[in-house]
């Protein structure tokens, strides 16, 4: 088992010994997964932040694979949940059976379903009708499901890793506004490089695959979250992020012609997720406080999913992350 990192020590020692920690997790998640370096290391600055993830990309691109093995090397307890039009709430929040115990008195017990995980891959979730999609809102905020007007709290860590294919849009509902603030990140997976293609392949096809080893498990992981929250970032950088985030509201005057190509912007959440992400990646690259860089580096998938543009400057060519690109060249 994984020493627990203790956040009452000093922060300077505290981070250096997570530090090294990460290092391992980066090594063991490199052996199975090629390239993708910024998919992982997003991902992995999410679960580090205590968010969630929504992963973008079309089939076979290691979406899967990518939540199974960091389920492996956090030492996670993990479940799946593949996302179809006719799955219903209670096939992943649980459902109350009612219960004879052979004494002639019957009650009613409660039967977990698989959201009751501290890692959940949702698979394709956009193919749920939107009753389910909104059975994951409370868990995803409150960290507890309510069914038959009682509470149960989910296991903690709790993460959702939830995967969507932007090509194939037949047959599915399009994750609304409320649920995609949710996600800390919305992380696109691109193909991978000819170098990590030829890699991937070579592994793959000729003998036994490479396992991961387990290196964290949750108490350790909370542990890190709450140092993560402890890390300095200076006032100047707390600024930054402020302009950057309300700089994208449609109300702003920041830049010239802006509002025109804003349909809608990023919330208070988006600041507080920015605030988060900018200290974990400080700590992933082996620093004690983040920077501007930092900052202008996760500006896309912290804000990307918070934002959409007007019909107008789609019709220009003029996307989310266009914008998200200028702002942060008019702020940095």
């Amino acid at each position: 088992m994984s020493p627990i990192i203790d956040e009452n020590a000093d922060i300077a020692a505290a981070i250096e010994a997570t530090i090294a920690k990460l290092d391992q997790v980066k090594a063991e998640i490199g052996r199975v997964i090629f390239g993708q370096e910024g998919v992982v290391q997003d991902t992995l600055i999410t679960i580090l932040a205590g968010g969630h993830t929504l992963l973008v990309g079309v089939p076979g691109l290691a979406k899967t694979r990518l939540a199974e093995t960091l389920g492996l090397v956090l030492g996670l307890a993990q479940k799946r949940v593949q996302f179809t039009p006719d799955l219903m709430p209670a096939d992943i929040l649980g459902s109350e059976v009612l219960d004879d115990a052979g004494t002639g008195r019957q009650s009613f017990r409660f039967i977990p379903g698989p959201i009751f995980a501290q890692l959940l891959m949702a698979d394709e979730i956009n193919r749920a009708s939107p009753r389910t999609q909104a059975a994951l809102l409370q868990a995803m905020q409150e960290r507890k499901v309510t069914v038959a007007g009682h509470d149960h709290g989910l296991p903690g860590p709790f993460h959702v890793l939830a995967t969507q294919n932007p090509i194939e849009q037949e047959g599915t509902y399009p994750l609304p506004e409320a649920q995609l603030d949710r996600f800390f990140m919305q992380v696109n997976v691109d193909y991978p490089s000819l170098e990590a293609e030829r890699r991937m392949i070579i592994a793959t096809t000729t003998g036994a695959e490479a396992q991961p080893q387990r290196v964290l498990d949750g108490a350790t992981l909370i542990g890190m979250q709450r140092l993560v929250r402890r890390m300095p970032i200076g006032e100047q950088l707390i600024e930054l992020i402020l302009r950057l985030v309300r700089s994208g509201r449609p109300e702003s005057e920041a830049l010239p012609g802006l509002a025109q190509q804003i349909a809608w912007g990023p919330g208070p959440r988006a600041s507080q997720s920015l605030m988060l992400a900018v200290r974990v990646r400080a700590l992933l690259d082996g620093r004690l406080a983040p920077s501007v860089e930092d900052v202008t580096a996760l500006a896309r998938p912290v804000l990307r999913h918070r934002m959409a543009v007007t019909f107008a400057a789609r019709a220009e060519g003029i996307g989310v992350d266009d914008v998200i690109d200028r702002l942060c060249r008019h702020v940095a």
